[in-house]
């Protein structure tokens, strides 16, 4: 079991890698938006290439967030009758949903979307709006993010099974600390002092020189 487990925290430190990019993202993606909507008002401005920049980047935000979402439990459930049940009946609710559910319609949309990116990918086909981008890295987005969400229900099965075994804490249980939009805006924070700090320092070695 301890082996299956070093596996599952393999997994889960992939997702909560691709997690914390894909935090930055949501702010990228806002700039975007906000940049296209300005200049297309005030000066009549408007470029394909940088709306379907904004619409791939949702997709890389929901695609690539998937896995990590699951990992710390803050998808959508409909807990209205597993509330009801022990922890321990709810686990196996939670097994019975990795195996019959999330496994094959994920595993289906996957194995679907190998051969959609590969004729995209070999065609080098672009998009049919004048200046649009390149479509297969969008298309890519679909496998990495649900090969990455059946990594993360792969991962929560062995924590399951662990959980049930008595060596491994609760899988359901919401992790304690802070959500991501509170993290993002505490890295925003940091890196404006941090630039705030190098300003400051900078003009005080132009004064001294």
């Amino acid at each position: 079991m301890k082996f299956f487990l070093s596996i599952a925290n393999i997994i889960d430190n992939i997702n909560t890698r691709v997690g914390k990019i894909v935090i930055w993202l949501t702010l990228i993606v806002v700039v975007v938006s906000a940049t296209n909507a300005v200049v297309r008002k005030l000066f009549s401005v408007s470029s394909n290439a940088w709306l379907e920049l904004q619409w791939y980047l949702f997709g890389a935000i929901f695609l690539l967030a998937a896995g990590y979402t699951f990992l710390r439990n803050e998808h959508v459930r409909v807990d209205v009758l597993a509330q009801r049940f022990s922890r321990r009946t709810q686990i196996y609710i939670e097994i019975i949903g990795i195996v019959l559910f999330l496994f094959p319609a994920c595993m289906l949309i996957f194995w679907l979307s190998l051969p959609f990116f590969y004729q995209s990918f070999a065609l080098h086909e672009l998009s049919s709006n004048t200046g649009g981008l390149i479509r297969w890295p969008a298309k890519l987005l679909i496998p990495v993010g649900f090969g990455l969400l059946i990594l993360a229900g792969f991962s929560q099965l062995i924590k399951c099974i662990g959980f049930l075994r008595g060596v491994c804490p609760d899988p359901l249980a919401r992790p304690v600390g802070k959500t991501a939009e509170e993290e993002l805006a505490e890295e925003i924070v940091r890196q404006a002092e941090l630039e705030a700090q190098r300003s400051t320092s900078n003009t005080a070695t132009g004064k001294g020189q």
